[in-house]
Order: C-alpha cells, then sequence, then structure tokens
C-alpha cells in the first residue's frame, strides 16, 4: 500500500455483504479497521480475523447518536454502508427504513463534523436514476427514484452536499448490483439468487427478462472503496462516482448462468420465463471513476457466477434457499426489528 496518512477507518454496516469482503481487504493492505454494526447475521463472518489486533468489532446502531460519536473518536475515515439495503426490505417496514436510511444519516453527519473526520464516503445506489431511456446513465444524468430506498439515498446525498464539514473530504459512490460470492452472502440480489437456484433446483425463473439490470464483482466493488480511500483528495472531494461494470438484461443473465454451468459440466438448466408488471429497467455508465481515478472494474459476470459455484461446491453455503441468513428480509421478520 502507498504511504497513507489515513490510516483508521470505521465501516457503519461492516458485517454486512461488501463489509465482509471489504474490511480483509483494508487489514491485509495496512489499515486499522472498526467495524460498527448490528451484526444481526452475527459476528463469525470475521472468524478468520480472530485475534488480529488491527480489527474492532463493535455493535451498535446508527441511530444510537452517543454510541456513534463514542465510537468515532479518533478515527480518520469513515466509509458509511449501513442501510435497509433493497426495496422489498424496506417496504417490510417503511418507517424502520426511513430511520435508518435517512433520519440517522443527519446524526451521522454531525459525528463526522464534531470528530473531524478527515474522509467520509457514503455508498449510495445506482438506482437513484430510475428508469432512462439515454444509453449512457452518467454522474449528470437526472435522478428520477423510483421507491422509498432510492429516494432516501438520494436525500441523503443532498444533506450530504448541504452539510457543512470544516475540511472533511467526502464522496459519494453509485453502485451497480453487487454479485458474487463473500463470507456474508447475499441471495436477494439477481445473478447470485439465479445462480443458486440453477445449483440447488437445476432451473432458473425470470420474471420479463427484458429489464436491465447493472453489475459489479464484489472483488471490484472493495478495490473502489480502496481507491477512494487512497486517492488525491482533490481528485475525489465532492464527487459522485458510479461504480459498475456491465449493464445486462435478467434474461441475458439467465443466459450466461446456464453456459457457466454447462462448462463446470453440469445437466442442463431450464429458464422459466414468467410475465412481469415490474419493468424497471436500470444501466449506468462507470467511465468517469476509470478517467479521474484510473479504476476499472476487472472481473465479469462469468467470474461472478464461477466464485458462486465454487463456494457452493466447497460447501461454504449451506441451505441457499431456505437459510434466513441469506436473505434480508427474512432475517428481519425474524428478528422483528423496530
Amino acid at each position: 500500500m502507498k504511504k497513507n496518512k489515513l490510516k483508521k477507518v470505521i465501516i457503519t454496516g461492516g458485517a454486512g455483504y461488501v463489509g465482509s469482503s471489504l474490511v480483509p481487504l483494508l487489514l491485509k493492505s495496512g489499515y486499522e479497521v472498526t467495524v460498527f454494526d448490528l451484526f444481526i447475521y452475527g459476528e463469525n463472518v470475521f472468524d478468520l480475523w480472530k485475534g488480529v489486533k488491527n480489527l474492532h468489532l463493535i455493535k451498535g446502531d446508527i441511530r444510537d447518536t452517543r454510541h456513534f460519536n463514542q465510537s468515532i473518536k479518533d478515527q480518520d475515515c469513515l466509509i458509511h454502508l449501513a442501510c435497509i439495503s433493497n426495496d422489498p426490505s424496506f417496504d417490510l417496514n417503511p418507517q424502520l427504513g426511513r430511520s435508518i436510511n435517512y433520519d440517522a444519516f443527519k446524526g451521522i453527519l454531525s459525528a463526522v463534523q464534531k470528530n473531524r473526520i478527515k474522509r467520509f464516503i457514503f455508498a449510495s445506489s445506482s438506482s437513484v436514476y430510475g428508469v432512462r431511456s439515454e444509453s449512457n446513465v452518467t454522474e449528470e444524468s437526472a435522478c428520477e427514484p423510483l421507491t422509498d430506498y432510492s429516494k432516501y439515498k438520494l436525500l441523503c446525498e443532498e444533506l450530504l452536499f448541504n452539510a457543512d464539514l470544516r475540511d472533511c473530504i467526502y464522496t459519494i459512490i453509485r453502485p451497480a448490483t453487487v454479485c458474487g460470492y463473500a463470507r456474508r452472502l447475499r441471495l436477494d440480489l439477481t445473478v447470485n439468487l439465479l445462480t443458486l437456484h440453477a445449483l440447488s433446483k437445476k432451473k432458473m425463473m425470470v420474471f420479463g427478462g427484458k429489464q436491465l439490470r447493472p453489475h459489479i464483482y464484489i472483488d471490484d466493488m472493495v478495490e473502489a472503496y480502496k481507491c477512494l480511500l487512497e486517492a488525491p483528495q482533490g481528485k475525489i472531494n465532492r464527487q459522485i462516482f458510479n461504480a459498475g461494470y456491465e449493464n445486462r438484461s435478467v434474461l441475458e443473465t439467465a443466459q450466461l448462468i446456464q453456459r457457466q454451468l454447462k462448462k463446470q459440466n453440469y445437466q442442463a438448466i431450464n429458464i422459466e420465463i414468467q410475465k412481469t408488471n415490474d419493468e424497471r429497467s436500470y444501466h449506468i455508465d462507470s467511465s468517469k471513476i476509470a478517467q479521474v481515478l484510473g479504476f476499472n472494474a476487472k472481473h465479469s459476470l462469468e467470474d461472478a457466477v464461477t466464485s458462486l459455484i465454487k463456494a457452493f461446491e466447497r460447501g461454504d453455503i449451506s441451505n441457499p434457499l431456505t437459510n434466513s441468513y441469506y436473505f434480508n428480509i427474512q432475517r428481519m421478520k425474524e428478528l422483528k426489528l423496530n
């Protein structure tokens, strides 16, 4: 790692899907990492790093402003990943979703200011653009969010731009849909869900199929966060970056998975197409982060699918279609979060 004075990083939601891969990457790169999380999926995601002096786990709720303020003291950087992270989970309890995804953000910004955090990275979403007809949806494209989840992401962006954070360098990243294997796996995401259905049921069900989805392999996603941590401040301050790699229709994705499994000598996988009323289609252009920061995603959707196949064959994904550990909405129902 290049010499970097920003050594201490705190990550909200650091025990989630992206965090479970980001934390090990930063530890290997020499950072001191603090995870601030409710750990509703357990703390065993970091079992391989037990005893590592540069890793600190804090069980906490970002809505508890006093606890969060105490936890963020003496940190250099904050990466804010914590949220109710997809539309169905948000719709399950809209008040809970608002309290975590929007109301708590005001307290986080206050903590950033009070504790003089040097660098702040906010994980927004590419879904803030809504359905766009233009071929290249860039950071300059108009935002027309369609769901409460994406609307609150955009409102948080506005709060951030209007906040007085003193000398803090801050950046917004709008990720594509992340895919591929991680220790805290999510199977309520298109590529991951289709792949595990194919492996477990020998078939995939596609609703509609023409809808476009932007994707990025999780290993590339965490490298993007590391890139933002280490980039010169003049290149990232008050900037927005899309982060994606491939835009594919849902049907194309299913067909890609079908081909990858055939290459791995699996029996033929059937694709069943069902009608849907949900024709929402998202796609993004990620050329800015390449041009400004030199970051380019290196892994394809085939790589993501292969990582899931290998994890399944190793036995690292147990009861994939019934285990609530992999599905946010089921886990929220079990815990009755409020």
